[in-house]
């Protein structure tokens, strides 16, 4: 029976050990190697090429994150599985854009390691149901409320810099237009993000638009 090949980064030791002796209870798995870092576990991968990559995210030097991206370009053929402590919507998301095949959390219990590890081995996904619960009620709540509800919810003034900030003005230019300071500015900004579930200029937008605050002017 062909084993599964895995490689364990994480930047602790005893999490490292821990890891390594419970795979080795399941007859399907074999730990290939181990890195502390990010770079390493990119080095370790191109030599070692194991089948699934567990990754932690917070790790020194280069990242879960950026290891992620790097590995995914130069051993497409393993598969990044997320082990970590952190059961955040935000964190799953992006790494899931980076290539990762799952994300599981250190308080699971060793069977959905295992699960996860097998199921990613397998060209499949695996999200922890903490995480994977977030992800739905985030999406029911979105669904259920819809743009023009949520919109509702903003103040007036947190209306006013959206507007402003969707026409391209500056942080400093939407202070003076308001008299307001640009702290408080930023305040309205950050709130008005958040209540929208909007995390960038580009999106922040594109809602604008479809909220008719903003016209698109065709192309000549």
């Amino acid at each position: 029976m062909d084993k599964i090949r895995v490689l364990i980064a994480d930047d602790h030791a005893i999490l490292r050990e821990g890891v390594r002796a419970l795979l080795a209870m399941y007859a399907d798995i074999e730990v290939v190697g181990e890195a502390s870092d990010g770079r390493e576990a990119i080095d370790k991968t191109r030599d070692l090429s194991p089948e699934v990559v567990l990754m932690d995210i917070a790790m020194p030097g280069l990242g879960g994150l950026e290891a992620t991206m790097e590995i995914r370009k130069a051993s497409p053929q393993s598969k990044v599985l997320v082990l970590t402590q952190y059961d955040n919507k935000e964190y799953l998301l992006r790494f899931l854009k980076a290539g990762a095949a799952g994300y599981v959390l250190k308080k699971a219990v060793g069977s959905e390691l295992v699960s996860a590890i097998r199921s990613v081995r397998q060209g499949g996904r695996f999200i922890h149901p903490l995480v994977a619960d977030k992800l739905i009620e985030d999406y029911l709540r979105k669904s259920e409320t819809g743009d023009e509800k949520i919109y509702d919810t903003l103040s007036d003034r947190e209306k006013e810099v959206l507007k402003l900030v969707a026409e391209g003005h500056s942080n400093k230019d939407i202070a003076g237009l308001l008299g307001l300071s640009v702290k408080t500015v930023m305040a309205h900004r950050s709130n008005l993000m958040e209540k929208l579930g909007i995390h960038n200029r580009t999106d922040l937008i594109r809602y604008a638009i479809r909220q008719g605050l903003i016209q698109v002017q065709p192309e000549i």
